[in-house]
């Protein structure tokens, strides 16, 4: 069993860049993958998207990326040398000719001219294509291994507290069903001894147990109880189970809530009642965990 929340970080280094990626993941009812990466780098997003949906069943997951560059490889220095030339020769004109009485540190204003963008452009190397994809899908396996792992810690942690919850829950159901055959017992005797108070020893015998198996009937609660245990067992199977298994947990739960609201439907004794309303409670905190469970 698998958590749906968990964090996995890789960090992939060449001599021309350090690829940083980071993979966190929560409870979803689906799988939805977002992404957090240069612009430059998207076209591989598909790429990865599908290395995703083939590792991970559901949970909503963020993937951040980020690329570092480095060394002096990836930058390339290009000058615009006819416009620097230009612009040499018309300040060279301007100081002989416009500006020689000026105050003003105008050789200077003029010379930092030459710093503008427009003469000077720092350009990034192009990477190649295939280099990139590689690393790219490097590093997120690298970052599925260590989210598997943190995935798997919770996953063993919900496993315990289901394990726990569902064996209180099962001690209820044995709990309703002794009680319901005391219950059942003591209809028969009630009966009798509130007809031989009206009628004396007139009792017809035979009316009497029609009478009894009717009560019986109308409250009896055996097959939400035998269902009950079957699911019990479903689910206790499917706490072992290695695969997914939230959307069956969660299907397995309605159903017991649905044998449990039954049950108190057709019971009228007080202490059946306030087992039902414990098996809800239990119920509800199993379901809380199960939507955490991939």
């Amino acid at each position: 069993m698998k958590s749906m929340t968990g964090f996995g970080k890789s960090l992939i280094s060449t001599d021309d860049y350090h690829i940083e990626l980071e993979l966190k993941t929560v409870n979803n009812r689906f799988l939805d993958v977002q992404f957090r990466m240069p612009r430059e780098y998207q076209e591989y997003e598909l790429l990865l998207r599908n290395e995703l949906k083939k590792q991970l069943g559901r949970g909503r997951v963020e993937c951040h990326i980020r690329v570092h560059n480095e060394g002096e490889k990836n930058s390339q220095l290009t000058i615009q040398w006819h416009l620097l030339d230009q612009l040499l020769t018309q300040l060279d004109t301007a100081n002989q000719e416009r500006y020689q009485q000026a105050t003003l540190p105008v050789k200077e204003m003029m010379t930092g001219l030459v710093n503008h963008p427009d003469f000077f452009e720092i350009k990034e190397l192009e990477k190649n294509d295939e280099t990139m994809k590689d690393s790219l899908l490097q590093a997120l396996n690298a970052a599925l291994v260590h989210l598997e792992h943190s995935r798997q810690i919770e996953g063993d942690s919900i496993q315990s507290v289901l394990v726990s919850y569902l064996a209180e829950f099962e001690g209820c159901v044995a709990e309703v069903s002794r009680l319901s055959d005391e219950i059942e017992e003591d209809y028969g005797e009630r009966l009798a001894l509130k007809l031989a108070e009206l009628v004396g020893d007139a009792v017809d015998q035979t009316r009497l147990l029609t009478e009894v198996a009717l009560l019986i009937e109308k409250g009896d609660i055996h097959e939400e109880l035998d269902r009950l245990t079957i699911h019990i067992e479903k689910m206790q199977e499917l706490l072992q189970a290695k695969t997914p298994v939230g959307r069956e947990l969660d299907f397995v739960i309605q159903e017991m809530n649905r044998e449990v609201n039954t049950t108190g439907s057709k019971s009228t004794n007080m202490q059946i009642k306030d087992r039902v309303v414990q098996m809800k409670t239990i119920l509800e905190k199993i379901r809380e965990q199960v939507q955490n469970v991939e």
